[in-house]
């Protein structure tokens, strides 16, 4: 069967970043002249990639970033400079979320660790330190009662 074999072969995903589409395909996708898209890449506001031709190719989300630069051009009544700038920021706060994120699952990492680790620890009857396992008191004959020293602090 020809047909399956297509199937079959075909990714189970689409890369939403391929640069898959020329400037009129790309063009009649976003609902705007190939020229405004040229425009808009000399501006920056749209980066397609380049062949080995230098010819340009679009993904399916610099399509959808065309659609948004389209829609805050003509809804909103923001000018090119101004959709500059907000995509610019708004890059600036998807990065910013992914390093907090990766800070977030450090610090979660960090603290596991630190909550496998923690020990407790007394003072023995000669004045050594004693490992006391986590909710358990010191045994009694480790430690004297009339002259042991326990640390406590309490949990964070």
């Amino acid at each position: 069967m020809p047909g399956r074999e297509r199937a079959e072969r075909r990714p189970d995903r689409f890369d939403p970043d391929a640069p898959v589409f020329v400037i009129s395909v790309a063009a009649e996708l976003a609902g705007m002249h190939p020229q405004t898209l040229r425009q808009y890449d000399r501006l920056g506001l749209v980066r397609p990639r380049r062949t080995a031709g230098r010819g340009r190719r679009y993904s399916a989300r610099d399509v959808a970033l065309l659609r948004e630069v389209q829609r805050l051009s003509q809804e909103e009544g923001v000018n090119l400079a101004g959709i500059k700038r907000i995509l610019e920021l708004e890059q600036q706060v998807g990065a910013l979320s992914r390093r907090v994120a990766e800070l977030s699952e450090e610090l979660d990492g960090a603290l596991a660790e630190l909550q496998r680790s923690r020990r407790v620890f007394a003072a023995g009857p000669a004045g050594e330190v004693v490992a006391v396992p986590r909710g358990r008191r010191p045994e009694r004959s480790v430690l004297r009662t009339e002259s042991a020293l326990v640390l406590w602090r309490p949990r964070p």
